[in-house]
């Protein structure tokens, strides 16, 4: 899952889409560590020639690198999730802007790394799935320079961290009307957990967490410094709303006709066949600061606090006055609640306790930060709950 209201604004197409499904493979092609070499630097490039064979290379210094050999395991799938359009990659994933949508097509500035991260799945029941900083690239290696963070486990292993790192979270209660946000990890390119480095891209790890694992639950969200992933189980989603009932709290609301009360015209919320285009004349907006909502009109405007910001006439908060949108990604979702709440500043709905917990769970935003976002657009969310119950006013007759 990344964050564009279930679909990319220029379409699903390929490997490149707003929802990314994982199903057995025809064929195992799952790797496991197998054997270690020590290799002065001259071989290296020799020793990772070969692109059958599976390899991660750990540069310790110019002359000395460790090299761990993977070898077929036939009881796992990989898929690996990146910024590559490679054909190693099974799902390119594109940042998303502050603002909501996704910035199509290559971008030099992304954080998001070519090879992010890949996740071996067990083909038998419960097909448990496990998450690993990094991905193959083209060769079958990963490389690891010499500033990347890296060390020797205490069983004469090697593990280490990417540059700006794979994050998840596992969302206390699962993924249901109970749920907590739980607290950020960091995943090592050997699947162990750690604790968030100082910065993103520090080269010093945090602390080993050993009572915890790199098994993804359904609700999981997966970091890629620059784009995140929501991971949901087969049984998680059959809890979820379904696009046919997202549909028909749409047309119950509608069929309540909600009015403006102060122009007194029929709202409704527009079909999601339409797409998001211009809102059209029976679009409700909404006042974010108070959640009273209205049908659009030209009054209210205050200069002097900006273009967006409005006087609501009812009570006479002022603050931004936005289009409302219904949130199409039923994965997103906690439960199968009426639309009351909406995000700010951005106006999209769902259901009260989707709302609260979005609200309050911090994606992480640059090196250092964590900020509550939308999660059918991704824009940062404002205000003291970064939602709002909204108000409607029934039929006058």
């Amino acid at each position: 899952m990344e964050s564009y209201n279930g679909c990319l604004a220029s379409g699903d197409k390929g490997r490149r889409r707003s929802r990314l499904a994982l199903s057995r493979r025809p064929h195992a092609n799952g790797v496991k560590p197998d054997v270690l070499h020590h290799i002065s630097t001259p071989l290296v490039s020799k020793a990772l020639s070969n692109r059958g064979q599976h390899s991660i290379s750990y540069t310790l210094s110019r002359s000395h690198s460790v090299i761990v050999e993977y070898t077929h395991d036939s009881d796992t799938d990989m898929f690996q999730i990146g910024r590559s359009t490679e054909n190693m990659i099974d799902f390119v994933v594109t940042d998303t802007s502050p603002g909501g949508g996704a910035a199509e097509g290559p971008s030099a500035q992304s954080t998001i790394s070519r090879y992010a991260c890949r996740i071996l799945c067990d083909r038998r029941p419960p097909y448990t799935a496990r998450i690993y900083a990094a991905g193959f690239d083209a060769s079958s290696n990963i490389f690891l320079g010499e500033r990347a963070a890296k060390w020797r486990t205490p069983d004469g292993l090697m593990d280490g961290l990417t540059t700006n790192g794979v994050l998840v979270m596992h969302p206390a209660g699962g993924f249901s009307e109970d749920s907590a946000p739980g607290v950020w990890r960091e995943i090592s390119v050997c699947g162990n957990v750690y604790t968030l480095r100082d910065s993103r891209s520090a080269q010093q790890r945090g602390k080993l967490v050993e009572n915890e694992s790199n098994v993804l639950q359904d609700g999981s969200l997966i970091d890629l410094c620059g784009a995140t992933l929501l991971w949901r189980t087969p049984a998680g989603l059959l809890r979820a709303p379904t696009l046919k009932q997202l549909e028909a709290q749409r047309q119950e609301a509608n069929a309540a006709r909600p009015q403006c009360p102060v122009g007194l015209s029929t709202l409704a919320f527009p079909s999601p066949a339409r797409g998001r285009t211009a809102p059209d004349k029976q679009q409700p907006w909404v006042y974010v600061r108070c959640g009273h909502v209205h049908g659009y009109h030209g009054w209210g405007c205050r200069r002097e606090r900006g273009p967006q910001e409005r006087e609501c006439p009812l009570c006479r908060l002022v603050g931004p006055y936005v289009p409302l949108w219904l949130g199409q990604e039923a994965g997103l979702c906690l439960d199968p609640g009426p639309p009351s709440h909406a995000f700010a500043p951005c106006g999209h709905v769902c259901s009260e306790k989707t709302a609260r917990y979005w609200a309050q769970t911090p994606l992480p935003h640059g090196t250092h930060a964590f900020h509550a976002a939308c999660p059918f657009c991704g824009a940062w969310l404002t205000g003291e709950h970064g939602c709002v119950r909204l108000i409607f006013q029934g039929p006058l007759d």
